[in-house]
């Protein structure tokens, strides 16, 4: 998997894949944003965009905004490719803390960003104004002196 800036090219695919995993993101305003990053997973050297994150860097931590795969690449590493992609760039960037926020139901998801070293911090009951879904927010520690990522432990339960 090659994880690159999006590009102008990457566009239409990237509200495609928006749009086909019931996501809104409005690009340009994210664009504008100077501690904003958008990033893109491709299958090959110019292949289209397979998968897409969104990241804020806000003062010592990284917030994972979106993460999106099109449907036909699921569980092919894209997401995984572009968090471990963010995860190296916050321990370059000497980050003490990845934040997100995800669907209590999507268990894909919540799978792989345990596998990535993050754990439970809360949960947001209702969170989501679509269908009051809860939101799981989950955190992963890295000591900024170090680069280590600190083992944590989930401080809220997930029923």
């Amino acid at each position: 998997m090659i994880v690159e800036a999006m590009t102008p090219a990457d566009r239409a695919t990237v509200l495609e894949i928006a749009a086909l995993t019931g996501q809104q993101v409005d690009l340009d305003a994210e664009l504008a944003k100077t501690w904003a990053s958008l990033q893109v997973a491709r299958a090959a050297p110019g292949a289209p965009a397979s998968a897409v994150l969104l990241t804020w860097s806000v003062a010592d931590e990284l917030h994972v905004i979106n993460v999106a795969t099109h449907p036909n690449a699921r569980r092919r590493g894209a997401a995984r490719a572009l968090l471990s992609e963010a995860l190296a760039g916050a321990i370059r960037d000497r980050k003490r803390l990845v934040l997100l926020e995800v669907r209590r139901s999507n268990l894909a998801a919540i799978s792989l960003y345990r596998s990535l070293g993050f754990s439970i911090h809360l949960v947001r009951r209702g969170y989501y104004a679509d269908n009051s879904e809860d939101a799981i927010e989950m955190k992963l520690c890295i000591d900024p002196n170090t680069g280590q990522i600190a083992l944590g432990h989930d401080e809220a339960e997930v029923d």
